[in-house]
């Protein structure tokens, strides 16, 4: 039984390692919603509906506490010149002081094409149901729901995704 448990342990993770969870949510083909974030200089509220069409836009739901979460902005920096034709909305519903961290932790604030907010009415993880974070909401340049990803992936793998 031993056996058994460490031999379905390792598939699992060889299994996940590489492989991209991309989940029907049932608003494929749907525009981005409208909803209000707050920006971190924590006086500006933006709506998602002022977020310009014309480029792919990437929402990514994290935990700033969260070690997957950590690991995939690692990736999306980490490959940042190959993704910046990419406008990217990392939001959280977590307190305020801690996304302001993580995003100074990130120097998130100097990538021109990446916006760090606050989901403080949680809109964003309600909507769609959020099985888990990363949880990653991939828009057309049009603004309409291509694709969601729960967990990790490659940033080649999101370059294609937005480029389809």
């Amino acid at each position: 039984m031993k056996k058994l448990a460490i031999a379905f342990s390792l598939m699992l993770s060889i299994g996940c390692r590489d492989h991209m969870n991309v989940v029907k949510t049932g608003f494929e083909g749907k525009p981005l919603p409208a909803f209000s974030v707050l920006l971190m200089d924590s006086l500006a509220k933006l709506n998602t509906s002022d977020i310009p069409s014309g480029r792919p836009i990437v929402v990514f739901y994290f935990n700033p506490y969260c070690p997957y979460c950590r690991a995939q902005t690692q990736e999306m920096l980490g490959n940042m010149q190959s993704l910046s034709n990419i406008r990217f909305v990392m939001l959280s519903n977590f307190p305020f002081a801690s996304i302001k961290g993580f995003s100074k932790e990130y120097k998130l604030d100097i990538y021109p094409n990446i916006t760090v907010v606050d989901d403080y009415d949680a809109f964003f993880g309600s909507y769609y149901k959020a099985s888990g974070v990363p949880y990653t909401a991939i828009y057309n340049k049009e603004k309409n729901l291509k694709k969601v990803i729960v967990g990790p992936f490659k940033a080649d793998d999101l370059k294609n995704i937005s480029m389809e």
